[in-house]
Formats: structure tokens, sequence, C-alpha cells
């Protein structure tokens, strides 16, 4: 018999053994398959934790728990998926599903799980970004009072943007979205660029970032890319991944300019996920889900507590057949903190960028610029606006000069108004010079 010491000391080292050890964690199978949605049976999980589907003994597939239902978990597969087959093995994962991180990401292409799509290696990881949302007080937010320099003469002198601010750009097909937006990922001052380009054609990818971006834009721009073929979930966290990225970045004091092309892609794939899972369809298919998820992604970006970093976010929004009154459009338009329409039909007419000056609004100019400076801007929409109104008028030759003087002046200006409004894609225009050139139109009575 062992003395007391020895036996008590050993009962411990074993109990302690016993108590390091995780917990087992049962395993369950797959019942059904309906479209998007996997129904699996005999797993205890939480909404977003992970599942690793066996397929056979090589070969395995990654979903995400999206609902349950008394006994049932609803999964959804993160990339594509071959070969399922009924009563296949479900593992709920434990690991953490953050992304690793590192100075070298910074001109690198990924997709929405962190990993390289550019054909490079893969670099080195200093730590690990959770992708769990970084929330701030709204009442500790630092204000919104110095400007963002884009690049675009018509943007920052009409349509002045503050660092911290959320932008909608509004925009059909074919009227230079992308051109625009590689523009002021190149010659915007912010420190940082972080573009998620979701849901987009993957021809477009590629294109957007070697025609668009260039060289000059990928040295300080992290593009996070998940084409229109990625199943939904992917796209959703493509685009949660862009916005933790730039929360990352801001957290390190740096002023980010996050570009999300596009938030209607992000509606549309979370509509997918919330119909597969049974949630009724509202205005236009959308499931209320969408609503409530648009905010929750928007309202990370903005300013840190300290004012020392900044995310300063610009959110595209697809207009299909030029709708601004699409419900996803709509909604945009009620929690972003201004928009940039671009014209179709300015873009006929060959001009670039196509920006609508009279549709457009910054909601924080009026704060951020001298009252010269919103006096101009006032004035060059009102213009603008006059000429609009009588243009059948106009070219019909039936307004006769000296008719208004209003008219006349519109009448005038409208060729220095269109030049003012033009850019070429290779000029960058800082903010102090489109001030400048803004403040030297001749306008009368201003």
């Amino acid at each position: 018999m062992f003395p007391r010491t020895r036996l008590a000391s050993r009962l411990s080292r074993y109990h302690n053994q016993s108590l390091s050890k995780s917990e087992p964690v049962a395993s369950g199978r797959l019942i059904r398959v309906i479209g998007l949605t996997l129904e699996a049976v005999g797993i205890r999980a939480q909404l977003g934790q992970q599942c690793k589907i066996f397929l056979d003994r090589d070969h395995t597939v990654t979903a995400e728990v999206v609902g349950f239902s008394d006994q049932k978990i609803y999964l959804m597969p993160i990339k594509n998926i071959e070969g399922l087959k009924p009563g296949a093995k479900v593992l709920p994962l434990d690991e953490n599903n953050g992304i690793a991180i590192g100075a070298d990401i910074i001109g690198r292409v990924i997709d929405g799980l962190g990993d390289p799509l550019d054909g490079k290696q893969t670099w080195l990881a200093e730590n690990r970004l959770s992708l769990t949302p970084h929330t701030i007080n709204p009442m500790k937010r630092a204000l919104i009072q110095d400007t963002m320099d884009v690049g675009i003469r018509a943007i920052n002198a009409l349509l002045t943007v503050g660092r911290g601010q959320r932008i909608g750009l509004f925009a059909g097909s074919g009227v230079g979205k992308s051109v625009l937006l590689g523009m002021i990922t190149k010659y915007t001052n912010a420190d940082i660029v972080i573009v998620g380009l979701i849901g987009e054609r993957g021809r477009e990818v590629k294109e957007f970032i070697e025609q668009n971006l260039g060289e000059e834009g990928r040295k300080k721009a992290v593009v996070v890319a998940s084409p229109a073929d990625d199943p939904p979930l992917m796209r959703l966290r493509a685009s949660q991944l862009t916005t933790r990225l730039a929360e990352h970045y801001r957290d390190q004091k740096k002023h980010v300019l996050l570009l999300m092309d596009s938030l209607t892609r992000y509606a549309q794939a979370q509509r997918e996920i919330g119909l597969a899972t049974g949630e009724p369809p509202t205005t236009k298919g959308y499931p209320p889900s969408v609503f409530s998820k648009l905010p929750q992604l928007v309202e990370r970006a903005g300013n840190s507590e300290t004012g020392e970093g900044s995310i300063t976010a610009i959110y595209t929004v697809l207009t299909e057949g030029d709708d601004l009154q699409d419900p996803i459009a709509d909604s945009a338009r009620a929690i972003l903190d201004g928009h940039i329409v671009l014209s179709r039909q300015l873009a006929e007419e060959g001009v670039y960028p196509a920006i609508d000056i009279e549709a457009s609004i910054s909601r924080l100019m009026t704060h951020l610029v001298d009252k010269e400076q919103q006096s101009k801007a006032n004035k060059f929409k009102q213009l603008l606006s006059v000429y609009r109104q009588n243009k059948d008028l106009i070219s019909m030759g039936a307004y006769s000069a000296g008719s208004d003087g209003l008219i006349d002046e519109a009448v005038a200006a409208r060729k220095q108004l269109i030049n003012f409004i033009r850019q070429d894609i290779d000029v960058a225009v800082d903010y102090s010079t489109a001030e400048s050139e803004l403040k030297k139109l001749p306008f009368k009575h201003v």
C-alpha cells in the first residue's frame, strides 16, 4: 500500500489532467439539403459557429450555423460544395475564426477567409485578427471636423467629405463607378485604403485591380474580393472582413478610407440567406434581417473615441434601371451621411466622372467649409438646376435672351460648370486646388 502522501499526490495529478482535457465534442449527421441550406442533427452549436462536414476520408467542407429549429441545425456552406451525401458526418469546430494578419498584407488581394487570391506567398503572420465587430459608444466618438481629400475636384469642392463620414455612391451600370473608385483610391490622402469587391463579376475584379487601381493604388491598399459566383455566406464574410480590417488600422491611429463595392450585393447575399432559412419576404423580396444588417455594418465606420484614427467609408449602391427608390437605395440614404449620384445622362454626354451635383449631397459639408465655399457651391447647384429646368426651351430656341437674368447666367456658365465637373482619369485635384478653383468661378450675386 502506498503512503497516504504519495497516493494523494498521484490522485491530485490525475485530477488535474482530467480537468485540462477539453469536453468531448459530439458529432452529428447531415439529414437534408434544400437549395443553399444544409440540415444537421445530433450536434450542439451556436449561431455563427463553424462546422466541418466530411465528404470522405480526405475531403471536408466548412459551413456556418445560420439558424436552428428544435433539434435541427441549419448550416450554409462558405465555399461551393460538391459530393455531399445523406448522413455525412458534421463536426462543430472550436477554433479561432480570425485571420492571420501582418504588415505584408498591404498591397495584397485576399478572399473572405483571408486567403491570398493574387498567387503570391502568404504574408508573415504577426497576430490573428478576430472578426468580432468592434463597437464604439456613439457618445464617445470624436466629432468629424477635418476634411478628407479624395483627389476629385467636384467632390472636394462641392460635396466635401469629412474624415469619419459615410457616403453612398449611387450608380447604375456603365456610368463610370469603378473608374471613379479607382481614382479615389489612388489620389486620396488617407493613410491606407481597404477595398471590398463584393458580388461583382469575376472579370471585373482583375480589371479593377490592374486597370482602375493600378500599381500606385495597390501600394497602400488591401483588396478583399468575393465575386458573384461565391456562396452568399462568403460574400457576407468578405464584407465583414473588409470592415474589420478598416477597424484594425483605425485602432492603430491611421486614417482609413473604406471602399465597398457594393452595399447592394451585401444586401442581396443576406436576402438569399434569410429566405433560405425561412424568413418571410417583405419589400421586393427582402426579408427583415436585411434592413437590420445594413446599419449594423455601416455604423462600424467613423471616427475612433480619441479622434486619432478614422474610417471614412464610401459604399456603392446599385440603382438598377437608375431607380433611386429601390428599397436598398432608400434605406442606404437614410443611414448614410450623404450620397453621390452618378448620372447616366452626363455619362452619355462624355462627362466623367458623371457626378450629378444637383442630386448629390454631403450632410456634413456645412460644418467643414467656410461660408464663401458653401455659398459658391450653392450657386453652382442653382445654375445647374436652372439650366436643366429650361433645357428644352433653350435647345429649341424658344427662350429669348434677356427674359430672365438667372437663366441667362446659367446659359453663359454652363460650359464652365461642366468643365469643372469633368476630370481626366490620370489627373488628381487636391482639396486646396479644388477649393481655389471653385472660388474663382465668376458667379454673380453670390
